[in-house]
């Protein structure tokens, strides 16, 4: 019978912290509006003021631990906007308000019941709940992210040296994202059937340019099952073959990119993966923004519709040219469950209001040492491409990842478009990828 208990308390643990106070609509509105009682601030930070080497100390308490080495080290100046609100689509809203309390933890983590749609934890988050950053994970999950789908179209990627500017190479991508189950707003809702495999998430990426890898694709296929490994596949044009990529395999290099595969949008893995940590709330700056007011690159040619992607400035133009806002954010770290993992800890600014993963991330080493930071720049969907308008979400707009070891980086310049036309279901399937070059 003790064995019995024993054997039992932690679920009974897990269950009664998921339960112990009912979630609100109230504490809906503060999740999805962190500033109806006012804007954050911080002394001496007004709209306007260019932080760096100089007076970085000044904002040490506002910058992120990364962000902040950068500036106080020279490697780039950073310029302040004002806080604005990202407002996210009334249908995700809706789901949130309509499935409250109904998500409910595991035992373990990776393991969640209950779940329909919607953000599934909007309450503030508590350092005194063991389990707060694991259900910051799920509500990353399960956020509004690329919305139901989204293609980036075209989207460079450059690697740059560091020391000289030199840039080494030049891709040009597509990435396409799509949800197949939990959808709120573009048909089909809530789930794009036939889905046999349960595909919670896809990402499908397809090379244009250089030559010698046009036609290199890449599939990542992410399950509702948490607990489930998820599937990749690499597509080589020059082989003409598709093979099953290892789980080890999406830590390595992305085609000799300061990139893995892990960090997509910030964090391309599972709940099941990390253990998760929940810091803290404090105020921080992120490198969010409205696209139609800044300084754009005049060294790319823009689109045929006119686009221009954002300007890259700073030691070796390895950083985006953009304001950066002082957002509401939740500090959380994540330490990879596999002792072999080339990474010891992540460490996450996240958005309160947005839920992202990618605002200003730090990477450490398998020694504790600060290897890498990763910065995504949002845009308001409201400021961008006329096709984004209503989308409700914060546009990834830009990225930076700077190696810092080795002085290097891989920069990213983004189209992206909330356009369900241009994501349909079958690019997400492995017979896609062997189509003909």
């Amino acid at each position: 019978m003790k064995k019995t208990i024993k054997a039992l308390l932690p679920i009974v643990l897990a269950s009664f912290i998921g339960s112990a106070l009912a979630v609100t609509e109230a504490d809906v509105e503060a999740s999805f509006n962190p500033y109806k009682a006012g804007l954050p601030s911080f002394a001496g930070l007004t709209a306007g003021t260019v932080i760096n080497k100089a007076n970085a100390d000044q904002f040490k308490d506002v910058l992120a631990a990364g962000v902040f080495k950068m500036l106080k080290d020279g490697l780039f100046e950073m310029k302040v906007g004002a806080t604005t609100q990202f407002s996210i689509n009334k249908a995700y809203i809706d789901a949130t308000i309509k499935n409250l309390n109904k998500a409910k933890l595991g035992a373990t983590a990776g393991e969640i019941t209950g779940y329909v749609a919607g953000r599934p934890f909007p309450e503030e988050p508590q350092t005194s709940d063991p389990r707060a950053g694991e259900k910051l994970a799920w509500n990353y999950k399960y956020g509004v992210n690329w919305g139901d789908g989204a293609i980036i179209s075209p989207f460079y990627w450059k690697y740059r040296n560091m020391q000289t500017g030199q840039v080494e190479k030049t891709i040009k991508y597509d990435f396409h994202f799509l949800n197949f189950m939990h959808r709120v707003k573009d048909a089909p809702v809530p789930e794009i059937m036939p889905n046999p495999s349960g595909l919670f998430r896809a990402i499908y990426v397809r090379a244009s340019e250089p030559q010698d890898l046009k036609n290199t694709q890449l599939l990542i296929q992410r399950f509702e099952d948490d607990l489930k490994p998820d599937d990749a596949y690499l597509y080589l044009g020059f082989q003409r073959r598709v093979r099953r990529l290892a789980q080890g395999q999406v830590t390595d290099s992305f085609l000799g990119s300061d990139l893995m595969i892990e960090d997509f949008e910030g964090y391309n893995g599972r709940i099941t993966d990390m253990k998760w940590s929940f810091k803290g709330t404090k105020n921080v700056l992120l490198p969010m923004f409205n696209h139609n007011e800044q300084k754009l690159a005049s060294d790319m040619p823009a689109e045929a519709d006119g686009y221009k992607f954002v300007n890259f400035s700073g030691q070796g133009s390895c950083f985006q040219d953009v304001s950066w806002q002082l957002r509401k954010v939740y500090v959380l770290e994540a330490a990879p469950v596999n002792p072999n993992h080339p990474v010891s800890k992540r460490v996450f600014y996240m958005d309160a209001q947005l839920g992202n993963l990618n605002g200003a991330n730090e990477i450490y080493d398998r020694k504790g040492e600060l290897w890498k930071v990763f910065s995504v720049g949002k845009t308001n969907s409201e400021h961008h491409l006329p096709v984004n308008k209503g989308a409700g979400i914060g546009v990834d707009d830009s990225f930076t990842m700077v190696d810092l070891q080795s002085k290097h980086c891989t920069t990213g310049q983004f189209k992206g478009q909330v356009d369900p036309k241009k994501n349909p279901a079958n690019l997400f399937q492995v017979q896609n990828m062997r189509g003909g070059d």
